[in-house]
């Protein structure tokens, strides 16, 4: 079965997205993060880059005048929202949770046993959740990119 074009280039979009989370990590901190392949958050926005593939290449395929490139303008423009908005704020509110239940897990423990140093117990919220207005910025670059390229060599438009 062949992929259409649009749904071709936002894959390729996600998960080129998601591979140069790794080297653009280790470029910036000299710490090479495999696991960042399968993550939120991060240089550049995968959500942004896979909506903008498709954004673009409804566009080239539909024009755009079409109702197919408006729709998917405006859910480009939600999603990108969400990115910098809501998902960045809950990676703020998991972030200050951790500090309390860290502080918590002391104090229960110093009142149990003042001699006793221990850490937290639980697992920590993820904190990198969302994106700086950057990351998605080059997610909409890393997503035009790809659908143009993508078209250029896609024999089935």
């Amino acid at each position: 079965m062949l992929l259409s074009y649009p749904i071709l280039a936002s894959l390729l979009g996600m998960l080129i997205a998601q591979f140069v989370k790794v080297p653009i990590h280790f470029l910036t901190s000299g710490e090479l993060k495999w696991k960042l392949m399968f993550s939120t958050g991060g240089m550049p926005s995968s959500h942004t880059a896979t909506i903008i593939a498709l954004t673009t290449a409804v566009g080239l395929t539909s024009g755009i005048y079409s109702n197919d490139f408006a729709i998917t303008v405006v859910v480009s423009l939600i999603v990108m929202h969400d990115a910098t908005g809501v998902r960045r704020h809950a990676g703020y509110h998991a972030e200050v949770l951790n500090k309390l239940l860290v502080d918590f897990n002391r104090l229960i423990d110093t009142i149990k046993n003042p001699n006793l140093e221990k850490t937290e117990y639980r697992a920590k919220l993820k904190e990198l959740l969302g994106h700086k207005p950057a990351e998605v910025f080059f997610g909409i670059i890393t997503g035009i990119l790809v659908a143009l390229f993508t078209f250029h060599f896609y024999p089935f438009k």
